[in-house]
């Protein structure tokens, strides 16, 4: 079943006032519509992109009633009321954490096709990483995935060239180590395998920062090979194929959800 929206209504700020009451917030319905995170959403009001009854509208607290119209591009919006879709990818190296790429990389979409409507990732690795991506189509799960709030956390496997004491690692989980942008520690750490020329190691996180825990590795002089995300929350890589994907199935959404109190 489809809703249109239109004609914004300003946010007002008095007591007994509900969001039923007083209409929706533009950018939840965009979400709903399929149209990417809050945070997303919300830049393309600042872009000047959504019309309510063919006009424009940039204000963000800007809220709507069931019988109104949105525009998006031109395009007029169905508010998803399907079935929440997530799929679980397999990030190989060389693949763009993106739906498209105007330098002719490839990128997610390479990987599951065309065949799912308004589909997103959730969060990104870098193109030199590889492991495990969420997709949805769920704007208000992506939002709440990635954003730091609910602390997430995420486990990676680490290759890297030196070697790794015990005691430094312990340090990374206890004093943690200090960036451009704050002290930053892993939440749990695991140390596999410590040569003279190459350690392995299993870290856990919560920061959603951008190539985090190649950083923090590099603060302390050690370069990192490889890095497999092996797990989001409670969503684990498994036996996915490199280049390839899985759809989770209700009861792993359900899961997902409550990590996130949805």
């Amino acid at each position: 079943m489809s809703h249109s929206y239109s004609h914004a209504e300003k946010l007002h700020n008095t007591p007994h006032t509900t969001e039923h009451d007083d209409g929706t917030r533009l950018q939840k319905l965009l979400a709903m519509a399929g149209y990417g995170s809050r945070r997303k959403c919300e830049l393309l009001i600042q872009q000047g992109r959504v019309e309510l009854d063919g006009t424009i509208v940039t204000e963000l607290g800007t809220k709507v009633k069931p019988h109104q119209t949105i525009r998006v591009d031109g395009s007029t919006i169905k508010i998803n009321h399907t079935k929440t879709i997530v799929l679980a990818v397999n990030k190989p190296k060389k693949v763009l954490s993106a739906m498209d790429d105007k330098k002719g990389r490839w990128t997610l979409t390479d990987i599951i096709g065309n065949q799912y409507t308004h589909i997103f990732h959730m969060g990104r690795l870098d193109y030199d990483s590889e492991g495990l991506i969420l997709m949805t189509n769920d704007g208000e799960l992506a939002e709440r995935i990635m954003h730091p709030r609910y602390e997430i956390q995420k486990t990676y496997a680490v290759t890297l060239k030196g070697h790794l004491t015990p005691e430094t690692l312990h340090r990374m989980t206890t004093r943690g180590v200090c960036l451009d942008d704050g002290w930053q520690k892993f939440d749990k750490t695991t140390l596999l395998t410590s040569t003279r020329e190459y350690s392995t190691v299993r870290v856990t996180l919560h920061s959603g920062k951008n190539r985090i825990v190649r950083r923090m590795f590099a603060a302390l002089g050690f370069t990192v090979i490889k890095l497999v995300r092996m797990k989001i929350g409670p969503i684990s890589l498994g036996t996915i194929k490199s280049g390839s994907y899985r759809m989770l199935t209700n009861d792993e959404i359900t899961t997902l959800k409550k990590e996130v109190a949805l």
